[in-house]
């Protein structure tokens, strides 16, 4: 960085974050240059001066000045800029004694910058979002029994030493534990019967129990085991898939390679990422049955002062096992040795927001860049992860049955053109006789549709009006629980008016389309001596009330559950036997080029639930398109046949995985100056072997809080650097300051 010239000496100081190394200058020192990387976006890391002795290694954190204040980064590992003379540089302030970032993890961090085309610092910044976690927190003090007993001792202060024990407990939680005030447990400490000790806020997480015995494998799991454990034992890099129907004990066998892995050496981390934070809890106490110690946690939904604790022990090595969200990728890991990506085809691990990333491809990557082996799982795998194993990238270990014998679901189709629902409902006359029987068995049923709130749209009869969010293209969803509009993709939310805004009839608004709400209010009609419960992001808003509907589900307390995609993966319901899927046209709608791909997956996780025990399991699929692919490949139970022909279209068409492809989204709420920059960025697009340049053209949701969106899509051949294109062509065109632009790698999404 330069500015103000470094003019004296310097000594070195030690000491954690809260007395860093500081930089005296009283001597004239001897100066290196080195490069640092701040955690904003910026594309480049930047020159400042260092003493030669006792110089920061890359990947240390420290603090300097940039611009009028001073900022934590990290030394990159590049070389200096030697023309810009030494007086123009800046001098590091400190040092802060942490953990450097490890090799691989820079690495990492500077690959995925490229790959992506984000700002390294943008990238890095993803890793140090919770830098709180380079300090160590003030200690807190806790209390344990000393043995004695006070001279006075009160039916409180009694509760207070039955609450305490050899583990320290803050006064707070003695005091909460024993139902009394925090002068209680002070006064007893003053008494001799309690001792203060420190307590560290971010304590160690205990160390996985290797020799804990896992449970007991079927002959095609041990199998499955032993081919997921050669490359672990052997110490290289190898993706690998497993790829096991429903039910089949994919979790167990996956287990068995994380333990041999953790039992290489001592300081071996393995990280295990999950697509949905409504299974973490669950998942987080099945791995800890497994090991005998509580894995290291990582998503949205935890406190910050957890995530601190997780962030500093995976950085001090000290959190040996990790189970989180597609973020967890990006943690502070020193030597991590095996990632486990589950659920590998799951639509959540492409991150939209920020960076935009895939986590299984960056996962894959890192793996082949620092050698160490990462497996996949699932039992609807992703057609890229099909094909990279026909053309040898991949290795593959397959479970074709489901433990103990338990049976796939029956699958079969209703043609609602042959078999419609009564007039205003939305259950067909089948899945209605289906429903009452598994009633009278006493066995329970799951209603699958995946879209949230009562109906998709709202409109006037009188008028037409459709009811959309403010400055945006998108529909208000009505929620009749909470009587309002909501737009599921602004956020936006408004109680439904009594009259049109746009004609002003009165109770001319009318609802238009099933949501969940709306079938769930069909089978309460219907069926309304049933215990009936109902699972989404709006009816069961945050993690624990998922859990806890989830969790009456598996007690047999619910005997229909009308669900979104949330109930779709990675639950165990013994007395499911029935999944009745309202709509399974629906994901097949729009331009979508995974549309198929998706609507299969998703449709054979959801039947999948189904039957996992001993009782046999039946699904019904209400489709006006069952001659569709994709419904006769569910209902044969012919995944491969499906794949084969939309992997021989992908590869006519030149998409994925047989192509590349880039998405390069314009916004802005200049619409002529958005235009123009379009029009421009088109005009400067340069010729290319093997590349094509499609756009720009509207985005199908042209206007977003307020933005308007012009899109162009970019298709490439698969040996062509799709990246190098880019960089090639976008710097030619500088955007105005009223237009940003976002390039996605490989889009998932096309909105």
């Amino acid at each position: 960085m330069r500015g103000n010239s470094l003019e004296t000496g310097h000594r070195i100081k030690r000491g954690r974050m809260n007395s860093p190394m500081k930089f005296d200058f009283s001597e004239k020192p001897a100066v290196q240059r080195v490069k640092v990387l701040f955690p904003l976006p910026l594309f480049k890391a930047y020159d400042y001066l260092a003493p030669t002795e006792d110089a920061p290694a890359p990947g240390s954190f420290v603090r300097a000045p940039f611009g009028p204040r001073e900022i934590v980064g990290v030394v990159w590992p590049e070389p200096a800029d030697a023309s810009v003379p030494v007086e123009k540089l800046k001098a590091i302030a400190d040092v802060i004694d942490a953990p450097p970032l490890a090799a691989g993890m820079v690495d990492f961090i500077a690959w995925a910058a490229r790959y992506t085309m984000f700002p390294a610092g943008s990238v890095l910044r993803m890793t140090m979002r919770s830098g709180d976690g380079l300090s160590a927190p003030r200690a807190q003090t806790g209390y344990v029994r000393t043995g004695d007993a006070p001279a006075r001792l009160t039916p409180q202060r009694q509760s207070v030493l039955d609450a305490a024990g050899a583990d320290p407990r803050t006064a707070a939680d003695l005091a909460a534990a024993a139902g009394v005030s925090d002068g209680v447990v002070r006064g007893l400490s003053r008494a001799g019967a309690l001792r203060a000790v420190e307590i560290d806020p971010d304590p160690p997480f205990d160390p996985p129990d290797l020799d804990a015995n896992g449970p007991d494998l079927s002959e095609d799991q041990q199998y499955a085991a032993d081919g997921l454990t050669a490359p672990i034992r052997e110490g290289r890099h190898q993706a690998l898939l497993i790829d096991g129907v429903t039910g089949s004990g994919k979790t167990e066998v996956y287990l068995e390679a994380v333990a041999a892995a953790l039992a290489r050496d001592e300081t071996v981390q393995a990280l295990i990422l999950i697509p949905e934070i409504a299974l973490t809890a669950p998942f987080l106490k099945r791995v800890e049955e497994r090991f005998n110690a509580a894995p290291a946690p990582w998503h949205s939904e935890m406190t910050s002062a957890a995530r601190r604790r997780t962030w500093r022990r995976v950085a001090e090595g000290q959190a040996r096992l990790v189970v989180g969200a597609r973020s967890a990728l990006f943690l502070p890991f020193p030597n991590l040795k095996l990632i486990v990506v589950d659920e590998e085809h799951d639509g959540a691990y492409k991150q939209e927001d920020g960076v935009i990333y895939h986590a299984r491809d960056l996962a894959v990557a890192r793996g082949a860049r620092a050698g160490f082996p990462v497996i996949l799982a699932s039992a609807t795998p992703s057609l890229e992860s099909v094909v990279n194993i026909d053309e040898g990238r991949y290795g593959a270990v397959g479970l074709p049955s489901r433990f103990a014998d338990a049976a796939m679901p029956d699958i079969g189709l209703v043609d609602m053109r042959e078999d419609p629902p009564e007039a205003g409902a939305w259950l067909s006359p089948s899945l209605v006789a289906e429903v009452n029987a598994n009633l009278s068995a006493g066995e329970q049923s799951l209603l699958f549709l995946n879209r949230r709130g009562y109906a998709p749209l709202t409109l006037c009869r009188r008028c037409g009006h459709k009811m959309t969010a403010p400055d945006s293209d998108t529909m208000l969803v009505e929620h009749r629980f909470e009587n309002r509009l909501v737009c599921h993709h602004t956020g936006f939310s408004m109680e439904k008016p009594e009259a049109c805004p746009n004609c002003n009839a009165v109770g001319s608004l009318s609802p238009c389309g099933p949501g969940i709400e709306r079938v769930a209010e069909e089978a309460r009609e219907r069926w309304p001596d049933a215990a009936i419960g109902v699972l989404s992001s709006d009816t069961a808003p945050g993690a624990r009330a998922v859990r806890e509907i989830l969790a009456s589900m598996g007690d047999g307390e619910i005997d229909i559950l009308i669900a979104t995609q949330i109930a779709a993966k990675g639950h165990h319901f013994p007395d499911l036997t029935l999944v009745g899927v309202v709509d399974a046209d629906l994901g097949l709608a729009g331009g979508d080029l995974r549309a198929a791909e998706r609507t299969y997956q998703l449709l054979a996780q959801v039947t999948g639930r189904a039957g996992r025990a001993e009782k046999p399991g039946r699904a019904l699929l209400q489709t006006y398109q069952p001659d569709a692919a994709v419904f006769q490949a569910l209902k044969n139970c012919d995944r491969n046949a499906f794949l084969a022909a939309e992997a021989e279209g992908r590869k006519r068409a030149g998409f994925p995985p047989y192509g590349r492809l880039a998405a390069i989204l314009l916004r802005g709420r200049n619409e002529p100056a958005l235009h123009d920059a379009a029009r421009a960025l088109r005009a400067a697009a340069p010729a290319g072997d093997g590349i094509e340049v499609l756009g720009p053209a509207r985005a199908p949701i042209y206007r977003l809080r307020g933005e308007a969106r012009m899109r162009f899509l970019v298709k490439a051949r698969r040996d062509v650097s799709i990246q190098a294109y880019l960089d090639d062509w976008l710097p030619k065109v500088k955007m105005p300051a009223s237009v940003r632009r976002v390039v996605d790698i490989d889009p998932y999404s096309f909105l």
